[in-house]
C-alpha cells in the first residue's frame, strides 16, 4: 500500500513521529509517537491546510510511502463516537486509538479523515515491530498553487 506525507522539508526525513509525540493530535496523545500519512497526496495537502494557512506553508516535502497492508487495521466509523470529525477532536478517538498502539504486531491504523470522510488517513505506529518494513518511494519538493494564498 502507498501512503502519503506532507511535511517540513528539514523534517522530511524523520519518519520517528516526534511531532505528534510533542503535540499531541486526533488520533495520539501527547507522548505518543505517530506518523500521520494520508491515502492520497490530496488528501495529505487537505490535512495540512486546515491545520496550518497556506501562507506559512513555506518549504514542503511530499513522500511516498509503501508499507505492507496486511498490518494495517481499520478502525470502523460505527466504533466512533457521533461527533468523531468536530474539532477539537474528542479525547476518546486517542484513547481509542491507543489500544492498538500497544499491539506492536500492527504497523498502523486506517482512520476516516475529519476533513474529508470518505477518505483515509493512514497512522504509522513506529514502534512496530514491521516499521522497518517502510520503504521510502520518493522524496520531492511540494509547491502550493499561488490560488491557495488568496483571501
Amino acid at each position: 500500500m502507498l501512503v502519503y506525507r506532507l511535511s517540513k522539508s528539514k523534517y522530511a526525513d524523520d519518519l520517528s513521529g516526534t511531532g505528534a509525540a510533542i503535540a499531541g493530535g486526533r488520533w495520539n496523545k501527547k507522548g505518543r509517537a505517530v506518523l500521520y500519512c494520508s491515502e492520497a497526496p490530496a488528501l495529505a495537502l487537505l490535512e495540512i491546510v486546515v491545520n496550518i494557512p497556506p501562507m506559512f506553508q513555506s518549504d514542503l516535502q511530499l513522500l511516498t510511502l509503501e508499507i505492507p497492508d496486511v498490518k494495517v487495521k481499520l478502525i470502523e466509523r460505527d466504533r466512533l463516537p457521533e461527533n468523531w470529525f468536530h474539532y477539537p477532536a474528542p479525547r476518546i478517538l486517542a484513547e481509542i486509538a491507543e489500544e492498538y498502539y500497544r499491539d506492536q504486531e500492527l504497523l498502523g491504523l486506517k482512520v476516516p479523515s475529519a476533513v474529508f470522510h470518505q477518505q483515509y488517513n493512514i497512522l504509522i505506529n513506529p514502534m512496530s515491530k514491521h516499521f522497518h518494513k517502510i520503504k521510502v518511494i520518493s522524496s520531492e519538493p511540494f509547491v502550493f498553487d499561488p490560488r491557495l494564498y488568496r483571501n
